[in-house]
């Protein structure tokens, strides 16, 4: 390759990253202004994805966007040119899909490497969105509501999707009500798609479907979600005999033969009308990680039958306060609530009321302090785990899914992160922390125009990590880092050649 061609090649790349562009959509916009300001926004999402080119962001302003059809989402980025659609800073959007026709969905996503947050999804006539194909996007703080079907769900292959801080509530699919899940990750979806810090609540059928049908071994991962009061209508009523009413749904198919391998670290079931954490003929792996799960109809854990060979059943430092358990004898059980030496009675919590867990997220996107289930001083439940890689507060993990810090007199939920340090050093950006305790971040640096001009999704944070910013001429620029349970303050950096 001739060293002109790759000053060329160069060249392009960096004029690619250097000019990402904003475009901005708001109700009272019009869809031939040129989009690039506030003042000049236009009025459809469609119009602004024609436009967008992979680094771009489209923000929406805040209120009501009614739309009559479904919006189709299909071009894909990479992991250093991602796509954004992001409420306009301090505003929070509402796309209402009422007006569509009964059976189709308010957003499908095809593409790869969205970043979409701030946003609430209502009304529509199916999904309130569907990630069909494509995969590694990021569905951040957003609200699916009142759709006639599950409000967001996961399937045609998509694989390496986060969901996170998101809510899912009154979904709700005449005329049988036997499907509308909260999140539903199910059907032919792909693997390696994760939810964190995510709530379901008084859908039809499940908080969480796994179900199987066009596919066989994948995989999915939820971490600090919660889900209760499913298979019920919005005011509370039974939803009727097809209505599942599950709160982790964690496989299951047609031929009761495939094979969901289903994780769930620090989540959280309760009040559902049928069960908890439920296998529904799942043959895949199974790992339960200090869950908590509380007064639900059916069993509070329920997975009895057979596994694939090969396959695992682990359940570890979970609660169940109030002893129901369908466990096969296969099981790998370890310092359980319901096993010995342990007791659990209510005076093991603080409280069992539920007030305030579906009260709104903190500014950041995380879920809001409760009380409910979380571990009362003088438990015996208190430091009684077994170190399974997340992170405890005291001598050992405790057990369920909210960790006490009875030495500061707060009660935290899991994930949360130490400070980071960031600066530039010979072309690279060098970030480290303290204590990591996520293992995945974003990483988004932006000059002082506004202008993106990279992003990076860090795996596996070690001891300090660096990104290549060779290509970024010097001067000012503001780095945006997050994690699954974080965002932190914006820092200014300067970056010199």
């Amino acid at each position: 390759m001739n060293k002109v061609f790759i000053l060329c090649w160069f060249f392009l790349i960096l004029t690619r990253v250097t000019f990402a562009k904003n475009y901005f959509v708001s109700a009272s916009g019009n869809d031939s202004n040129d989009g690039l300001s506030v003042d000049n926004s236009f009025k459809t999402i469609p119009k602004a994805v024609d436009l967008v080119v992979p680094g771009d962001t489209i923000y929406l302003r805040g209120g009501t966007h009614p739309y009559s059809a479904t919006i189709y989402i299909t071009k894909s980025g990479s992991a250093s040119a991602v796509y954004s659609l992001l409420a306009y800073p301090g505003e929070r959007a509402v796309l209402d899909f009422s007006t569509t026709s009964f059976g189709k969905r308010g957003v499908n996503l095809s593409g790869s490497y969205w970043h979409i947050k701030g946003i609430d999804f209502i009304n529509a006539g199916d999904n309130g969105m569907i990630i069909s194909g494509g995969g590694n996007n990021i569905i951040e703080f957003c609200s699916f509501i009142a759709n006639k079907d599950s409000g967001l769900q996961l399937g045609g292959g998509t694989h390496d999707n986060k969901i996170i801080n998101c809510d899912s509530y009154y979904n709700a699919d005449p005329t049988d009500y036997g499907d509308a899940d909260g999140f539903a990750c199910k059907m032919d979806v792909g693997s390696n798609n994760s939810f964190y810090g995510c709530r379901a609540w008084l859908n039809v059928d499940d908080g969480w479907d796994g179900y199987l049908r066009g596919t066989d071994n994948v995989s999915t991962t939820l971490e600090n979600c919660w889900t209760w009061r499913n298979g019920y209508f919005k005011d509370g009523t039974d939803a009727g005999a097809a209505a599942n009413g599950n709160g982790f749904k964690m496989g299951g198919s047609d031929d009761k033969l495939l094979k969901h391998d289903f994780t769930l670290k620090n989540c959280v079931s309760f009040d559902n009308k049928a069960k908890g954490f439920d296998q529904n003929n799942n043959k895949g792996s199974m790992i339960l990680y200090n869950c908590s799960a509380h007064r639900n109809k059916g069993n509070n854990f329920s997975v009895s039958s057979a596994l694939a060979s090969g396959k695992i059943l682990e359940v570890k430092n979970c609660v169940s306060a109030d002893n129901r358990i369908a466990l096969g004898s296969f099981a790998i059980q370890v310092t359980n609530s319901w096993m010995t030496p342990f007791t659990v009675s209510a005076a093991d919590f603080i409280s069992l009321d539920t007030t305030g867990v579906s009260g709104p997220r903190k500014p950041d996107g995380s879920q809001p302090d409760v009380s409910f289930l979380h571990l009362a001083s003088g438990s015996d439940l208190i430091d009684k785990g077994i170190d399974i890689g997340l992170p405890f507060k005291g001598a050992s993990p405790d057990l369920g899914a909210f960790e006490s810090d009875f030495s500061t007199g707060m009660v935290t939920n899991p994930g949360t992160e130490s400070e980071f340090k960031a600066s530039f050093f010979n072309n690279e950006l060098v970030i480290r922390f303290n204590n990591p305790q996520n293992k995945s971040f974003q990483c988004c640096l932006v000059r002082l125009n506004g202008q993106v001009v990279l992003t990076s999704r860090i795996e596996a944070f070690g001891q300090a990590q660096k990104i290549n910013c060779t290509q970024l001429s010097q001067g000012f620029y503001i780095l945006k880092l997050s994690s699954a349970y974080k965002q932190w303050e914006p820092q200014k950096l300067v970056k010199m050649n």
